[in-house]
């Protein structure tokens, strides 16, 4: 892996675990996705009609799939991960979502788009599941119906992160996508087809908006940036290497929650959150 994608990557993590956080406090639901990803779009408009005029980017029906479906994959996630973070602690979820999301994108870049990583890379993948083990708490958290929900929609919002990463990383890799466009061209997809709700519920918007608009203009501005930082990486990058090394976020949602939330269990989490980044360092060498 380059330096350069390196550093996109780390940059990438450290804002990517900052908006987490701020989405555990809003703790909302579809009309907080609509109102974020609405801000969004208009704060990032001038940066995607700069990038069409300067670039002039072809778009054809595969292309405008491609960023279409990415908005439609991005709603689900953002639904998903939104519902764990209500029944969840930030220091369980985020470390499950983004643990597993790399190990399944790996397994999937393998399959589907050939890649070939070594023993090693293997082992890591190993390494992370186990950690994953010991997040939930072993066989004994797991006998504690309260864990359950939390667990699942780690595990699945850790789908959806390999679904929307082998995704985009056709886009910008193969149909050469501009990063800035294929991940703005999400947000205006989940603001139209949001829009019905926001329509239906505007008092729950008004509300949201009144009680969470700095959290709102930082989710607005931060998840755009973290995420196009990584789609800069992966467009010269192996899907491979970048999901898994940009999971040291992990680390960082980890001591968050412990930290800032004062969430409990923080001794273990860190461990398992310790053994998941060497486990996605082995992944990333492999």
């Amino acid at each position: 892996m380059s330096l350069l994608a390196l550093v996109l990557i780390l940059a990438a993590a450290f804002i990517h675990a900052t908006w987490n956080l701020l989405v555990k406090r809003v703790g909302g639901g579809p009309e907080f996705i609509w109102l974020f990803a609405t801000l969004a779009s208009v704060i990032y408009a001038p940066v995607i009609a700069a990038v069409i005029i300067i670039q002039r980017p072809h778009f054809g029906p595969i292309e405008i799939l491609f960023i279409v479906g990415s908005g439609i994959i991005h709603i689900g996630y953002f639904l998903i991960l939104q519902q764990g973070y209500r029944v969840g602690d930030l220091s369980l979820v985020y470390p499950l979502a983004r643990g597993t999301g790399p190990t399944l994108a790996t397994i999937g870049a393998i399959f589907i788009l050939g890649e070939h990583p070594s023993l090693l890379g293997l082992i890591g993948a190993a390494i992370v599941i186990l950690s994953v083990f010991i997040f939930t708490g072993g066989p004994s958290a797991l006998g504690r119906s309260g864990n359950h929900p939390a667990i699942f929609y780690g595990l699945i919002t850790g789908m959806f992160i390999a679904t929307y990463t082998l995704w985009d990383k056709h886009a910008v890799s193969t149909l050469m996508i501009s990063p800035v466009i294929q991940d703005l061209g999400s947000s205006v997809t989940r603001a139209f087809f949001l829009a019905p709700v926001a329509i239906r519920r505007p008092n729950v918007v008004r509300a949201l908006w009144a009680k969470y608009r700095r959290e709102t203009i930082g989710v607005a501005i931060l998840s755009p940036a973290a995420y196009m930082l990584v789609l800069f990486a992966m467009s010269f990058t192996p899907v491979s290497y970048v999901a898994p090394a940009r999971e040291v976020s992990i680390l960082i949602g980890t001591l968050m929650g412990a930290r800032l939330l004062s969430e409990g269990e923080g001794k273990r989490r860190l461990i398992a959150a310790g053994m998941m980044v060497a486990g996605i360092v082995a992944l990333a060498l492999g």
